[in-house]
């Protein structure tokens, strides 16, 4: 008898909803309660984590109350495999399920369960709806698996939940350095307490927090002019230029749907933010054709609605429509990369705090920037770029864990491996 087949006999046939239950407790948000919240475009695709966290007082439509410890299931498009865990209380997008274990199952593994391919390829395939597919869970829960007793759902759940936690840790060491980053940039370009260079830059940091332009100028000891534009007094030296001065700019363009795959053939393909992660996208889509191209490092940035949300490229690959490749003029990577996540940290505010739906490549080209003397850009490139060369390499570590737990998984969560030959 096969080795998979004998595991499997010491499983159980039983419906989905032996071990897991739907909650449907719903909420309406307020301008005053301030609640976590998880939307569709929070949890990333395949990788089982959020990239960000919402606040409940900035949605309005109704939401659905979550608990730690549920499982949030993406049911608009399953197969995005839109899944992850929280470990906090919060609200959700009523475009989620919340999934919460009965008795007889496991938190872990059933997150893992939901996480399976043979899960999602089911939920897909079970979706009503042509343009906008979306899977049911009374349907869902009907279903008969065959399901490990509840203390053996706790060995599979430990096992794949280790590398979780690795991952999240790895992800926190990058949350932490890109912080670093941003901190720095904001010292120096936003608060102006920069270090003193050669003679004729910059000044001496002072240590009080300033706000206003006019306060930082008293509170470092560098002269300010007045650059006569909207950004008022800058440090001597400096100066106020576009954004096209700082960055050659290429715009998107989608190839015909014939040419994409999600079997590997081709480049990398991207045309939005559906597949954006906390800092570099997650690649399920390819294109075996396409003009426009960014290659790696390049800064990703969305040009239609959410306008201004942020990625890098972390390696070649084919944009559409909906991005723009943003590389530095001068070879100031990191630079150009924080100074962008400064200008647009309000998604769909651009120049003036006007709202658009989308923006050109001029509305680009034409976004009024301040231009630190170069020195200073120089000195901040030298200090910032090897923190952006550790993110990439733990960025590299979370794809390899990423790799291994979805290899594992299938082979656990199906029978196929059985825990006591880990």
């Amino acid at each position: 008898m096969p080795k998979t087949q004998s595991l499997l006999n010491n499983w159980q046939k039983m419906k989905l909803a032996e071990i897991a239950q739907d909650i449907r407790q719903s909420y309406s948000p307020t301008r005053t309660e301030k609640k976590p919240y998880v939307g569709l475009e929070h949890i990333e695709q395949q990788t089982l984590q959020l990239s960000e966290v919402g606040r409940s007082d900035e949605t309005q439509s109704a939401k659905k109350i979550f608990k730690a410890g549920d499982i949030l299931f993406g049911t608009l498009r399953p197969y995005f495999r839109k899944v992850t865990r929280p470990k906090f209380d919060g609200v959700c997008s009523t475009d989620i399920a919340v999934i919460r274990p009965t008795q007889k199952g496991d938190g872990n593994f059933l997150k893992y369960f939901i996480a399976n391919q043979d899960f999602i390829d089911y939920a897909s395939n079970i979706s009503g709806g042509t343009r906008m597919p979306r899977a049911n869970w009374k349907t869902l829960k009907e279903r008969v698996w065959q399901l490990p007793e509840l203390n053996e759902q706790r060995i599979i759940g430990d096992v794949l939940s280790t590398y979780d936690n690795l991952i999240e840790n790895n992800t926190k060491r990058i949350k932490i350095l890109e912080e670093i980053a941003q901190a720095i940039y904001k010292e120096w370009f936003v608060y102006f307490r920069f270090p003193r260079l050669r003679r004729g830059f910059g000044g001496q940091a002072g240590h009080e927090k300033a706000k206003s332009r006019s306060e930082r100028s008293s509170a470092t000891g560098i002269k300010m002019v007045d650059s006569k534009t909207e950004f008022s007094k800058i440090p001597e030296g400096w100066g106020v230029g576009k954004l096209s001065d700082l960055a050659t700019i290429t715009m998107g363009q989608s190839p015909s749907s014939d040419f994409y795959n999600e079997i590997g053939d081709g480049s990398p393909f991207h045309q939005g933010v559906t597949n954006f992660g906390f800092r570099f996208p997650v690649t399920n889509t390819f294109s075996t054709e396409g003009t426009r191209k960014a290659v790696a490092g390049d800064i990703l940035f969305s040009v239609r609605a959410p306008v201004g949300r942020i990625n890098v490229a972390d390696r070649n690959m084919i944009i559409g429509r909906g991005l723009a490749a943003l590389k530095s003029a001068s070879g100031y990577q990191s630079f150009l990369l924080y100074n962008l996540k400064h200008l647009f940290q309000t998604e769909d505010l651009i120049g003036g705090g006007a709202i658009f739906a989308s923006v050109t490549k001029d509305d680009l080209s034409n976004f009024p920037v301040i231009i630190p003397d170069i020195k200073m850009i120089e000195k901040f490139e030298s200090i910032v770029r090897s923190i952006d060369q550790m993110i990439l390499s733990i960025s590299n570590e979370l794809s390899v864990l990423r790799n291994s737990r979805d290899s594992l998984l299938p082979k656990l969560v199906g029978g196929e491996v059985g825990v006591k030959n880990l």
